[in-house]
C-alpha cells in the first residue's frame, strides 16, 4: 500500500509541475498578445487621452476572451471533452 501512496504522490507532483510550467508559457504569451494589441491600438488610435486607449484596450481584449472562451468550449463540446472543474 505504501508504494502505491508514493507512486499517487509522485503523479500528483508531475502534474502539479506539468500545470504551473504551462501555466507560466500561458502568462508569457499573454504578456506578447498585450504588448502586440496595446501596440496596435496606439497605431490605429492617435489619441491624446490615456484613457480612451485603455478603454479600447479592455473592451478589444474582453472581447477576445469571450470570444476564444466560447469558441474552445464549443469545440471540447463537440468532442466530448469534459473539462476539469478541479
Amino acid at each position: 500500500m505504501t508504494n502505491k501512496k508514493n507512486n499517487d504522490i509522485k503523479v500528483q507532483i508531475l502534474k502539479t509541475i506539468a500545470t504551473l510550467i504551462t501555466t507560466a508559457f500561458a502568462l508569457v504569451a499573454g504578456l506578447a498578445w498585450n504588448s502586440a494589441i496595446q501596440a496596435i491600438i496606439k497605431e490605429f488610435f492617435h489619441s491624446d487621452s490615456a484613457i480612451t486607449g485603455l478603454v479600447s484596450y479592455a473592451i478589444i481584449v474582453t472581447v477576445i476572451s469571450v470570444l476564444v472562451t466560447v469558441f474552445l468550449g464549443r469545440t471540447l463540446g463537440k468532442l466530448g471533452i469534459e473539462i476539469d472543474d478541479d
